[in-house]
């Protein structure tokens, strides 16, 4: 209990109305910060004790000890409730990554069976990333503004509609127009980790939303076991239908899915926040802490000002480019995979009498059983990219977590500019494929910590957004340049994944450690409060 009987540094003592100094609200008024003008609290009772619901109230008591949401989930702890949200919330994650890599196997095979140009291959991925970028911001205003859990169940719902429609798609034009819209439901998958994210302690967030991802890692790998069972004796049509059971399963359960009670404070749904509370304390077999759960309404949620604010611009524009390089450096590894198998890597020898010559081999070739077990072994490097990321993240922070990786997939892409055998190639790519999956899913759990409440949905939407245009190029890249120049397609991922490395270095906060910001004007709020202290300390000194 010394943890509930110590005093507790919160926004609400910057909020008492007897404060004359009006320094404190950093020089912005109720309307400015579009807030309520009293900040309601709830007294919160210990479960089991009698009454389990609280009576939410407005105004403040100079008396009574307060508490935010991060205060209840350092007491509640990491248990058996974030274990059950992890397993749902990581089927979503599961069955968006059947979705994308299924794209890596159907495109050959299409491309062999409809005899299609190399164009119009690369337009089946590429509609795919269109209809993301499209979908990630308008899923994250939706999760801001409605909830993430409507937003969530939306667009998996969507998924799977036209999922198991793009099974039956007669022809090129109707693949294009169905995995479109299978594209812009995938916008909205990244909520999964908004929604996971609220409901973990600080120094449990980093390692579960790790774990969680290891979700993603399973049904990319699952997707090509599918693929080496299906493929060979049912077609590709079986794979689309089947590769959709993740998503059925995840809306079967939706009926226990919460909603965040940051989300829930934040709107004003007092009652039901406390109600997710005391949930969570009972599954984890805790006890609720007494005193008052403070929350802050937020009228205006949602809004691109805000991410281009003077506080957050370059915090903001430094994770749309590592997004992005994030995004075209995976995809573009995981499209150029069938290809450098099939061809031997930069170019295959060909011998003739006394003579040899270099020459691409990138025909039209139906996968092989070959083929799909070196792409399961391919596939399977992002577990351990995950296991990697996962003991280096909570030790050397999460800048550096993904600068490193961008470095090691740029120095194991390196030697595959030279003639190497199969074996050998296997290897690098295994290892690049580890390292910029860790790095991906390091972005993940950066995103969501560095920004408020009020915008972290749409932030981590728009930051998806800009990785789908990554994702849309890469296509162009890794399957239409790769036939004109390999030397030239490996050193445009080498420079931008280097260019991201670097840039992960100079992003302005670590959020290693630090506790998830409620609104912009906690932020600045608690910046402020830092600050005058420090000054107090100099003045004193």
């Amino acid at each position: 209990m010394d943890y509930l009987s110590r005093p507790r540094r919160s926004f609400y003592k910057r909020h008492r109305n007897n404060l004359s100094n009006e320094e404190h609200f950093v020089g912005q008024s109720d309307e400015d910060q579009n807030t309520d003008n009293e900040i309601c609290t709830i007294a919160s009772r210990k479960f089991g004790s009698g009454g389990a619901n609280s009576a939410p109230r407005c105004g403040s008591d100079e008396t009574e000890e307060t508490l935010t949401v991060e205060d209840v989930l350092e007491t509640t702890g990491f248990g058996k409730f974030q274990w059950k949200l992890c397993a749902l919330t990581g089927l979503s994650w599961t069955g968006d990554a059947m979705e994308m890599m299924i794209l890596s196997i159907l495109s050959p095979q299409l491309k062999c069976e409809w005899r299609l140009p190399g164009y119009k291959v690369a337009l089946i991925t590429s509609v795919v990333f269109i209809g993301m970028m499209l979908g990630c911001p308008m899923w994250g205003q939706v999760s801001d503004k409605y909830g993430r859990r409507i937003g969530l169940t939306m667009c998996i719902c969507w998924i799977l509609f036209y999922g198991i429609l793009s099974a039956f798609s007669p022809g090129y034009g109707w693949v294009l127009l169905l995995r479109g819209l299978v594209g812009f439901g995938i916008g909205g998958s990244p909520q999964a980790v908004t929604l996971y994210s609220e409901f973990l302690p600080i120094k449990k967030r980093g390692t579960s939303i790790m774990m969680m991802s290891l979700f993603f890692s399973v049904g990319t790998m699952f997707v090509v076991l599918l693929a080496l069972w299906i493929m060979p004796t049912l077609g590709w049509r079986w794979l689309v239908g089947v590769s959709t059971l993740p998503l059925a399963i995840f809306m079967c359960f939706t009926f226990w899915l919460p909603e965040s009670p940051r989300f829930d404070l934040l709107t004003g749904n007092t009652e039901k926040a406390m109600a997710t509370l005391q949930r969570i304390a009972r599954e984890n077999g805790k006890t609720m802490p007494q005193g008052k759960v403070i929350a802050h309404k937020q009228k205006d949620r949602g809004q691109i000002k805000d991410l281009l604010s003077p506080q957050y611009r370059r915090t903001t524009l430094l994770l749309w480019f590592i997004w992005f390089a994030n995004a075209f450096s995976y995809y573009g590894i995981v499209l150029m995979t069938p290809e450098l198998l099939q061809s031997g890597g930069i170019c295959s020898s060909v011998t003739s009498g006394t003579k040899s010559e270099s020459s691409c081999n990138l025909q039209c070739n139906y996968l092989t059983t070959a083929d799909y077990k070196d792409l399961s072994w391919t596939t399977f490097a992002e577990m351990p990219g995950v296991f990697g990321v996962l003991l280096m993240i909570e030790r050397i922070g999460r800048k550096n977590s993904m600068a490193l990786c961008f470095f090691f997939f740029f120095f194991t892409i390196l030697p595959l500019h030279a003639c190497i055998g199969r074996i050998p190639l296997t290897i690098f790519i295994f290892i690049a494929r580890a390292f910029i999956t860790g790095g991906f899913q390091a972005a993940f759990v950066y995103t969501p910590e560095v920004f408020p409440t009020e915008t972290r949905a749409f932030a981590l939407g728009t930051c998806s957004a800009m990785a789908r245009w990554g994702s849309l190029i890469t296509p162009f890249v890794s399957e239409v340049l790769l036939r004109k120049s390999m030397y030239l397609t490996l050193s445009v991922y080498c420079g931008c994944s280097l260019l991201a490395g670097i840039m992960c270095l100079t992003l302005p906060m670590e959020t290693l450690g630090k506790s998830l910001q409620e609104t912009t004007f906690n932020t600045e709020a608690d910046d402020h409060s830092n600050e005058s202290a420090k000054n107090t300390t100099l003045s004193q000194d």
